[in-house]
């Protein structure tokens, strides 16, 4: 079984998604670190995130090993791959890698912004989770904050809405819930609800409710 996890909100999803693979002893594959991967790649090399050539090249030359960087964690390098997965060539290159990824057993579970419509559009599950912008800054200031760096709330919630505006206007893949995918506001839930919630909808699919 495949089942695919998209939404804009992205603060917790990863999360969200590691714990319904463990769950389900599925494979999971956190998709928003390859395009945080393809920035920093483009970055490190003393690129402009602006040039396409290079982001794609990155691209190209994706190692696993480059998923494994803490970096790719920060609220900086979010913003970034934001920028560079607007790339066509970007995404194509990136297209098999993901898909290999969810075609081994036992299961997948993989999430992103376009798992349920572009990537792994026959997934049995697909679940897209949303919750209110001011909900989602908070938790992402929550979030950097308990790395030990600083977070402006305001600017957080700035930089969420700017990046689900690009996200959804991309004319590659731009963000957007499958017509079969199953509405998930995690709005006023914690993690843990959030799971069982996820957990309700695999089950309710697979019993064919």
């Amino acid at each position: 079984m495949i089942i695919a996890i998209d939404g804009p909100a992205a603060s917790g999803k990863g999360t969200l998604g590691k714990r319904l693979a463990a769950h389900y002893g599925y494979r999971h594959l956190d998709t928003g670190l390859i395009y945080r991967a393809v920035a920093k790649a483009v970055l490190d090399a003393g690129h402009q995130l602006t040039d396409e050539a290079q982001a794609v090249a990155a691209a190209v030359a994706l190692d696993t090993g480059q998923l494994e960087s803490p970096d790719l964690k920060t609220d900086v390098m979010g913003q970034a791959a934001s920028v560079v997965s607007a790339y066509p060539g970007v995404r194509a290159a990136l297209f098999d890698f993901q898909r290999d990824f969810a075609s081994h057993p036992p299961g997948a579970v993989l999430d992103g912004r376009d798992i349920g419509t572009i990537i792994c559009p026959h997934a049995e599950v697909k679940i897209f989770v949303v919750a209110s912008p001011e909900v989602r800054a908070r938790r992402r200031t929550l979030e950097i904050v308990a790395r030990g760096e600083t977070a402006d709330e305001a600017a957080v919630l700035d930089d969420i809405k700017k990046r689900d505006e690009r996200d959804r206007n991309r004319a590659a893949a731009p963000l957007k819930a499958a017509p079969d995918a199953h509405l998930l506001d995690t709005s006023a839930l914690d993690i843990e609800g959030a799971v069982r919630a996820a957990i309700d909808i695999v089950e309710a699919v697979r019993a064919g409710r």
